[in-house]
C-alpha cells in the first residue's frame, strides 16, 4: 500500500519515500528487552570514588578560590599608580 492508497482518515496522509517509515507509527513489538544487569560491587565502588573525587575537587576549588576573590583591607580605596607618576 503506497501513501497515495491510504484512506483519507489515516494518521499519515502526506507522501513518504519509504513504506516502512509510514508503517513505523503503527508497529508495536511483543518482544520484551532483556533485564538490565545489576552493577557489580567494584563498579559501584569505582563510580562512588569518581563522584567523591569530583565533589572534593569542587569543594577544594571553592576553599582555595574564595580567599583570593575577597578584597583585603589594604586594597580598598587605593588606586594603582606607577612609580613614574608618583614623582610628578
Amino acid at each position: 500500500m503506497t501513501s497515495s492508497q491510504l484512506p483519507l482518515g489515516s494518521p499519515r496522509s502526506e507522501a513518504v519515500p519509504f513504506q516502512f517509515v509510514a508503517e513505523a507509527d503503527r508497529f508495536r513489538s511483543n518482544v520484551t528487552p532483556p533485564a538490565r544487569q545489576r552493577p557489580s560491587l567494584s563498579q559501584v565502588a569505582s563510580r562512588t570514588l569518581v563522584g567523591l573525587t569530583v565533589v572534593a575537587g569542587l569543594v577544594g576549588s571553592l576553599l582555595f578560590g574564595l580567599p583570593a576573590m575577597e578584597a583585603g583591607p589594604g586594597t580598598t580605596g587605593h588606586s594603582q599608580q606607577s612609580e613614574a607618576s608618583q614623582g610628578r
